[in-house]
């Protein structure tokens, strides 16, 4: 990797490398994070990358630029983008119904009472679900693991997440299509499956299996050759342990074990949300696609308005995820930030209370994994490590005010 002068793109070098020592002191050292990795673009030059920890428990190997970490719902930009890549074909629209595509979602209702042992009861919905509301989490889908109602109870007890051994792609938008929604679409934000189904929307529209999609029309011309739903063979030993929090007086524990991972044989179940593993190199080039607005080394996946359209605030009245949401990122700090299709959009920084940039965009991954990429300062990052859950540490938080501090 060629790594140019921060300096000559407009950074503080030792403010960057303080960056390192941060993150070396309070995460490393302190055992909070197995490692970290730590990828900086500014004018489509990578200006700073770092590598600290250890890529394996009981290894001496540290981890370094070949690393493979699973980046959970960064997936979802990646899903994002290859559904408006068939928008851009004509072969669906962004306010489509669903079940013009998904017939399994016909006359799905609103939970209106009901689950455990006791039958659902239902409610029509005040608006069909668009491919919008895929795009931006306003479906009435929900996430098993929240635990906050029957209907994700009913996902639980179904096994509908689970990518392997149960499910596949039809299957489980056959299994979604039998559950009520938590609320009609459109009226609120919920994180969510969405992402999921509108890989199944892909594979349905496209006539390719999601892998393959993905593959040939957005990794092999970006040469995005290391991200993938399964790690082969010649590359299992460049895979990095993945952790899980056990508590604040307890060590970590173990979630996936590279030398038996789950992500070294296909799944069963493609998820759109959450399935890839990848390197930062390979993140950051599909980060740069982005940024160059839907191009990169004479490659265009997608046009220019295309990507301003998609990192625009989608959500009902303009409004926000600490307002409309029903359960993750309701958190004040949240305040001003919108969603777009298939990215959180930066409307407020002051709200945010970080800096920032109006029309920033981002996410982030369960086990730790975040990006941002900013228009306006033509500046991204991506970084690596594997701890669930995110939101334990703060550490997105304080990468972007270190990062952001920076810059001269």
């Amino acid at each position: 990797m060629k790594i140019k002068s921060p300096e000559k793109h407009g950074f503080d070098a030792s403010r960057l490398n303080f960056v390192d020592a941060f993150l070396k002191e309070r995460y490393i050292d302190s055992g909070r994070l197995p490692h970290a990795q730590l990828l900086i673009s500014r004018d489509g030059e990578v200006v700073h990358f770092s590598s600290q920890g250890q890529a394996r428990e009981g290894s001496d190997k540290a981890i370094d630029e070949g690393s493979l970490f699973r980046i959970a719902s960064m997936t979802k930009p990646v899903t994002s983008v290859a559904f408006m890549m068939l928008v851009e074909q004509g072969k669906v629209a962004i306010d489509t119904p669903v079940s013009h595509v998904l017939p399994e979602f016909k006359g799905v209702g609103v939970h209106a009472g009901g689950g455990g042992d006791a039958p659902f009861m239902t409610k029509p919905t005040a608006e069909p679900m668009r491919m919008l509301d895929l795009l931006r989490h306003t479906s009435g889908l929900t996430y098993g693991f929240q635990n906050r109602t029957n209907v994700d109870a009913a996902y639980r007890k179904g096994k509908i997440e689970e990518w392997h051994d149960n499910l596949d792609l039809d299957g489980f938008v056959g299994a979604l299509g039998k559950l009520p929604l938590e609320f009609s679409p459109g009226e609120a934000w919920n994180y969510s499956v969405s992402t999921d189904v509108l890989g199944a929307v892909i594979q349905r529209v496209s006539g390719m299996p999601l892998d393959q999609f993905f593959a040939e029309n957005i990794f092999k011309p970006l040469k995005m050759h290391d991200t993938g739903f399964v790690v082969a063979s010649d590359k299992a030993d460049r895979l990095t342990d993945c952790w899980v929090w056990k508590g604040p007086d307890q060590p970590r524990g173990m979630l996936d074990r590279a030398e038996e991972s789950a992500w070294r044989k296909p799944p069963k179940l493609l998820s759109g949300g959450g399935g890839l593993v990848s390197t930062a190199m390979d993140y950051h080039r599909f980060c740069q696609m982005c940024a160059n607005g839907g191009e990169l080394d004479g490659v265009r996946l997608l046009g220019r308005k295309t990507l301003e359209l998609m990192t625009l605030n989608h959500l009902p009245g303009k409004s926000d995820l600490s307002t409309l949401s029903r359960s993750l990122f309701s958190e004040t700090q949240n305040g001003g930030t919108g969603f777009g299709l298939g990215f959180a959009v930066t409307q407020d920084p002051t709200r945010a209370m970080i800096p920032g940039s109006v029309g920033e965009y981002y996410w982030g991954g369960m086990f730790s994994t975040s990006f941002f990429i900013d228009p306006v300062e033509k500046l991204h990052m991506v970084f690596m490590t594997q701890m669930s859950p995110s939101w334990i540490y703060p550490i997105r938080r304080e990468l972007k005010t270190l990062i952001y501090s920076a810059l001269t």
